[in-house]
Protein backbone atom coordinates (compact mmCIF):
# COMPACT_ATOMS: atom_id res chain seq x y z
CA UNK A 1 0.00 0.00 0.00
CA UNK A 2 1.05 3.56 -0.87
CA UNK A 3 2.98 4.77 2.42
CA UNK A 4 2.01 8.42 1.46
CA UNK A 5 -1.50 7.38 2.26
CA UNK A 6 -3.45 8.47 5.49
CA UNK A 7 -5.74 5.55 5.94
CA UNK A 8 -9.13 6.92 7.30
CA UNK A 9 -11.39 3.83 8.49
CA UNK A 10 -15.62 3.24 8.96
CA UNK A 11 -17.49 0.51 10.28
CA UNK A 12 -20.72 0.27 8.29
CA UNK A 13 -23.61 -1.90 9.82
CA UNK A 14 -25.37 -4.46 7.74
CA UNK A 15 -27.37 -7.96 7.69
CA UNK A 16 -23.73 -9.57 7.62
CA UNK A 17 -22.49 -8.04 10.78
CA UNK A 18 -20.10 -5.12 10.71
CA UNK A 19 -17.93 -4.19 7.80
CA UNK A 20 -14.81 -2.47 8.12
CA UNK A 21 -14.17 -0.19 4.95
CA UNK A 22 -10.65 1.38 4.83
CA UNK A 23 -9.18 4.03 2.35
CA UNK A 24 -7.66 7.35 1.59
CA UNK A 25 -8.68 10.68 -0.55
CA UNK A 26 -7.37 8.92 -3.44
CA UNK A 27 -9.70 5.72 -2.74
CA UNK A 28 -11.30 2.96 -1.29
CA UNK A 29 -8.67 0.52 0.15
CA UNK A 30 -10.66 -2.64 1.16
CA UNK A 31 -13.84 -3.56 2.36
CA UNK A 32 -13.35 -6.49 5.44
CA UNK A 33 -16.00 -9.05 5.91
CA UNK A 34 -17.40 -10.33 9.20
CA UNK A 35 -14.67 -13.21 10.14
CA UNK A 36 -17.82 -15.28 11.57
CA UNK A 37 -20.63 -13.53 9.89
CA UNK A 38 -24.15 -14.56 10.81
CA UNK A 39 -26.17 -13.38 7.87
CA UNK A 40 -30.07 -12.51 8.59
CA UNK A 41 -32.29 -9.88 9.44
CA UNK A 42 -33.17 -6.84 7.07
CA UNK A 43 -31.68 -3.43 5.77
CA UNK A 44 -29.92 -1.39 9.05
CA UNK A 45 -30.30 1.97 9.55
CA UNK A 46 -27.49 4.06 7.73
CA UNK A 47 -26.31 7.12 10.04
CA UNK A 48 -24.02 9.91 8.80
CA UNK A 49 -20.01 8.91 8.89
CA UNK A 50 -18.00 11.62 10.16
CA UNK A 51 -17.32 14.92 8.60
CA UNK A 52 -13.67 14.25 7.72
CA UNK A 53 -14.61 10.63 6.18
CA UNK A 54 -12.90 10.62 2.71
CA UNK A 55 -15.25 11.13 -0.03
CA UNK A 56 -14.59 7.42 -1.31
CA UNK A 57 -15.56 5.72 2.21
CA UNK A 58 -18.49 7.78 2.17
CA UNK A 59 -19.31 6.63 -1.66
CA UNK A 60 -18.41 3.20 -0.32
CA UNK A 61 -21.21 2.85 3.00
CA UNK A 62 -24.07 4.81 0.55
CA UNK A 63 -23.01 2.13 -1.98
CA UNK A 64 -23.61 -1.17 0.42
CA UNK A 65 -26.83 0.60 2.18
CA UNK A 66 -28.30 0.55 -0.83
CA UNK A 67 -27.04 -2.37 -2.16
CA UNK A 68 -28.76 -4.30 1.13
CA UNK A 69 -31.98 -2.79 0.26
CA UNK A 70 -32.44 -3.79 -3.56
CA UNK A 71 -29.10 -4.94 -5.06
CA UNK A 72 -29.64 -3.26 -8.37
CA UNK A 73 -31.03 0.34 -6.72
CA UNK A 74 -27.00 0.13 -5.63
CA UNK A 75 -26.44 0.45 -9.70
CA UNK A 76 -27.57 3.99 -9.73
CA UNK A 77 -24.88 5.58 -7.15
CA UNK A 78 -21.53 6.04 -8.21
CA UNK A 79 -18.56 3.52 -7.54
CA UNK A 80 -16.00 4.86 -5.11
CA UNK A 81 -12.87 5.55 -6.58
CA UNK A 82 -10.24 2.76 -5.68
CA UNK A 83 -6.80 2.90 -4.74
CA UNK A 84 -4.96 -0.66 -3.89
CA UNK A 85 -2.04 -1.61 -5.53
CA UNK A 86 -4.57 -4.49 -7.68
CA UNK A 87 -6.44 -1.89 -9.34
CA UNK A 88 -3.77 0.24 -10.21
CA UNK A 89 -1.05 -2.04 -11.27
CA UNK A 90 -2.64 -3.47 -14.36
CA UNK A 91 -2.09 -6.83 -12.85
CA UNK A 92 -4.63 -9.48 -14.39
CA UNK A 93 -6.48 -10.11 -10.91
CA UNK A 94 -7.45 -6.19 -11.28
CA UNK A 95 -8.49 -6.40 -14.97
CA UNK A 96 -10.89 -9.46 -14.27
CA UNK A 97 -12.39 -8.19 -11.12
CA UNK A 98 -13.32 -5.20 -13.60
CA UNK A 99 -14.66 -7.46 -15.87
CA UNK A 100 -17.12 -9.21 -13.57
CA UNK A 101 -18.46 -6.16 -12.00
CA UNK A 102 -19.05 -4.52 -15.36
CA UNK A 103 -20.46 -8.03 -17.04
CA UNK A 104 -22.46 -9.72 -14.14
CA UNK A 105 -25.21 -8.23 -12.64
CA UNK A 106 -27.49 -8.98 -9.85
CA UNK A 107 -29.13 -12.13 -10.40
CA UNK A 108 -26.49 -13.72 -12.71
CA UNK A 109 -24.22 -16.30 -11.80
CA UNK A 110 -20.57 -17.27 -13.76
CA UNK A 111 -18.39 -20.01 -13.40
CA UNK A 112 -14.72 -19.90 -13.09
CA UNK A 113 -13.94 -20.71 -16.57
CA UNK A 114 -16.97 -18.32 -18.12
CA UNK A 115 -15.01 -15.49 -16.49
CA UNK A 116 -11.99 -16.65 -18.26
CA UNK A 117 -13.54 -16.41 -21.25
CA UNK A 118 -15.21 -12.95 -20.56
CA UNK A 119 -11.44 -11.62 -19.61
CA UNK A 120 -10.28 -13.11 -22.93
CA UNK A 121 -7.95 -15.83 -21.44
CA UNK A 122 -9.98 -18.83 -21.58
CA UNK A 123 -6.94 -20.95 -20.25
CA UNK A 124 -6.58 -18.60 -16.98
CA UNK A 125 -9.61 -20.63 -14.46
CA UNK A 126 -6.84 -20.96 -11.77
CA UNK A 127 -5.63 -17.25 -12.27
CA UNK A 128 -9.22 -16.55 -12.16
CA UNK A 129 -9.92 -18.04 -9.38
CA UNK A 130 -6.45 -16.76 -7.21
CA UNK A 131 -8.24 -13.21 -7.92
CA UNK A 132 -11.27 -14.05 -6.72
CA UNK A 133 -9.82 -15.22 -3.34
CA UNK A 134 -7.55 -12.08 -3.15
CA UNK A 135 -10.44 -9.53 -3.87
CA UNK A 136 -9.53 -6.81 -1.63
CA UNK A 137 -12.89 -4.95 -2.41
CA UNK A 138 -16.00 -7.97 -1.76
CA UNK A 139 -19.58 -6.90 -2.68
CA UNK A 140 -18.26 -4.41 -4.60
CA UNK A 141 -16.23 -6.17 -7.09
CA UNK A 142 -18.62 -9.33 -7.03
CA UNK A 143 -16.43 -12.74 -6.57
CA UNK A 144 -20.16 -14.29 -4.52
CA UNK A 145 -21.27 -14.52 -8.65
CA UNK A 146 -18.40 -16.89 -9.41
CA UNK A 147 -19.83 -20.33 -8.68
CA UNK A 148 -18.13 -23.83 -9.53
CA UNK A 149 -19.37 -25.63 -12.65
CA UNK A 150 -21.12 -28.23 -10.90
CA UNK A 151 -23.41 -25.83 -9.71
CA UNK A 152 -21.92 -25.67 -6.44
CA UNK A 153 -21.56 -22.36 -4.81
CA UNK A 154 -18.34 -22.64 -3.68
CA UNK A 155 -15.47 -20.76 -1.35
CA UNK A 156 -15.82 -17.27 -0.55
CA UNK A 157 -13.34 -14.80 2.03
CA UNK A 158 -16.73 -14.25 3.98
CA UNK A 159 -17.35 -17.94 4.36
CA UNK A 160 -20.19 -20.20 2.51
CA UNK A 161 -23.04 -19.18 4.76
CA UNK A 162 -22.11 -14.95 3.40
CA UNK A 163 -21.88 -16.52 -0.28
CA UNK A 164 -24.99 -18.54 0.02
CA UNK A 165 -27.09 -15.23 1.65
CA UNK A 166 -25.77 -12.71 -1.02
CA UNK A 167 -26.75 -15.31 -3.90
CA UNK A 168 -30.42 -15.04 -2.48
CA UNK A 169 -30.56 -11.98 -1.90
CA UNK A 170 -29.76 -10.91 -5.50
CA UNK A 171 -32.34 -14.09 -6.09
CA UNK A 172 -30.22 -16.52 -7.76
CA UNK A 173 -29.35 -18.98 -5.06
CA UNK A 174 -32.96 -21.11 -5.40
CA UNK A 175 -32.19 -21.26 -9.58
CA UNK A 176 -28.59 -22.61 -8.89
CA UNK A 177 -28.77 -24.60 -5.93
CA UNK A 178 -32.56 -26.69 -6.35
CA UNK A 179 -33.86 -28.62 -3.71
CA UNK A 180 -30.18 -28.03 -2.00
CA UNK A 181 -27.94 -29.46 -4.46
CA UNK A 182 -25.71 -27.64 -7.10
CA UNK A 183 -27.24 -27.96 -10.76
CA UNK A 184 -24.76 -27.60 -13.57
CA UNK A 185 -24.02 -24.23 -15.36
CA UNK A 186 -24.12 -24.05 -18.99
CA UNK A 187 -22.06 -25.83 -20.83
CA UNK A 188 -18.46 -23.84 -20.66
CA UNK A 189 -17.37 -21.21 -22.02
CA UNK A 190 -22.07 -20.44 -22.23
CA UNK A 191 -23.59 -19.48 -25.25
CA UNK A 192 -20.94 -16.71 -26.84
CA UNK A 193 -21.62 -14.11 -29.09
CA UNK A 194 -18.81 -12.30 -30.94
CA UNK A 195 -16.34 -15.16 -28.52
CA UNK A 196 -17.97 -13.88 -25.50
CA UNK A 197 -19.12 -16.02 -22.90
CA UNK A 198 -22.42 -15.19 -21.32
CA UNK A 199 -23.23 -15.46 -17.70
CA UNK A 200 -26.13 -17.79 -16.45
CA UNK A 201 -29.21 -15.88 -15.38
CA UNK A 202 -30.63 -16.49 -12.33
CA UNK A 203 -34.52 -17.18 -11.55
CA UNK A 204 -34.60 -13.34 -10.42
CA UNK A 205 -32.65 -11.27 -12.80
CA UNK A 206 -32.50 -7.49 -10.90
CA UNK A 207 -33.25 -4.90 -13.55
CA UNK A 208 -31.58 -1.64 -12.75
CA UNK A 209 -27.58 -1.16 -13.94
CA UNK A 210 -24.78 -4.05 -13.81
CA UNK A 211 -22.81 -3.65 -10.06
Amino acid sequence: MDRSCTLSFLTVDSPLGPIQLSGCERGLHEIQLPRQGHPGGGPVAAPAPPKDTPTPLEQCAAWLHAYFREPAAAGLLPCPALHHPLFLQGAFAGRVLRKLQAAVGPGEVVSYQQLAVLAGSPKAARAVGNAMRNNPVPILFPCHRVVCSSGAVGRFSGGCGVKEWLLAHEGSLAELRPGGKGAPLQAEPAGTRGGMAHPRRGSKRAEGADV
